[in-house]
């Protein structure tokens, strides 16, 4: 009897969850990328290499990949100190700072685009004090980084947010109290618990920014070479009805995408098992 209400469970069994799951992921997940790698197996090696591999387009990766790394490096770095901000402290108007965290989720990501276009254009508020001293933010790399930051910030703040609330401050002040620096409370204490939440942080707001568009469609300028990203190198290939050339580097993406995220995630288990963390 003991055994019966063990195993007992709110939801259907396992046999039914399992099959909707697999049918779910199937028709969300696998179909469409498998439809991806199928339209563009039946192009042929050559036309697939030449389509996935010309000047414009290893630009357009180069820019991508590249700003989306330096993009989630930045969340990772201030992500965190506004997440020991709001986790550690209590201030006026703390919760309309952690309600505008996630104004990122909610925002069109066009109008997020159009608004930091306008405000780092070289006659915005922020971009004509900028671009007297050389730095050119709008149509430039630089914006497009900024749009990442933008859209990036909720995923590393939420993921380790919860994780500072959780560890006791308690702990730091023991270890204070025996006689350790701030600088080794935070490698031995702080930053054991932390770390593997940071890189999830860090992962998350990685895989957004690859494949964002709306938000760095307006700042990019999208001048082929220099600040054309590749979804919307994609999208041009697509209006232009070269369907080949678009699923060429769509493929080309999505490979190189799991790629990196699967280093990540075995960074992650080696920071589990470092840290001796579940």
């Amino acid at each position: 009897m003991l055994r019966t209400n063990r195993n007992k469970r709110v939801l259907p069994g396992f046999g039914l969850s399992l099959g909707y799951t697999v049918l779910y992921l199937s028709l969300i997940v696998l179909v469409p990328i498998t439809a991806v790698f199928f339209k563009a197996g039946s192009m042929g090696w050559a036309h697939f290499w030449s389509a996935a591999t010309d000047e414009r387009v290893r630009a357009a990766y180069r820019l991508t990949f590249g700003a989306s790394l330096l993009a989630a490096g930045a969340n990772a770095v201030f992500g965190f100190i506004v997440a020991w901000v709001l986790a550690r402290y209590t201030f006026p108007g703390k919760k309309i700072v952690d309600g505008l965290v996630d104004l990122p989720f909610a925002l069109p990501t066009a109008v997020a685009g159009i608004s930091l276009t306008a405000i780092y254009a070289g006659n915005g508020w922020i971009g004509r004090y900028l671009e007297p001293h050389g730095i050119k933010v709008a149509f430039a790399p630089l914006g497009i980084v900024i749009a990442l930051i933008f859209t990036g910030l909720p995923f590393v703040v939420r993921t380790v947010q919860p994780v500072l609330e959780d560890l006791e401050s308690d702990i730091e002040e023991a270890a204070a109290s025996l006689g350790a620096s701030a600088w080794q409370t935070f490698r031995r204490v702080i930053a054991p618990a932390v770390v593997p939440s940071l890189l999830t942080g860090f992962t998350l707001a990685f895989a957004r920014a690859i494949g964002e568009y709306g938000s760095v469609v307006f700042i990019s300028g999208n001048m082929p070479m220099r600040t054309e990203i590749a979804p919307l190198l994609i999208m041009t290939k697509l209006e232009q009805y070269d369907y080949a050339g678009a699923t060429a580097i769509a493929s080309v993406m999505l490979v190189v995408s799991f790629a990196l995220l699967l280093l990540v995630n075995l960074l992650q288990r080696w920071s589990r098992k470092r840290y001796g963390m579940a």
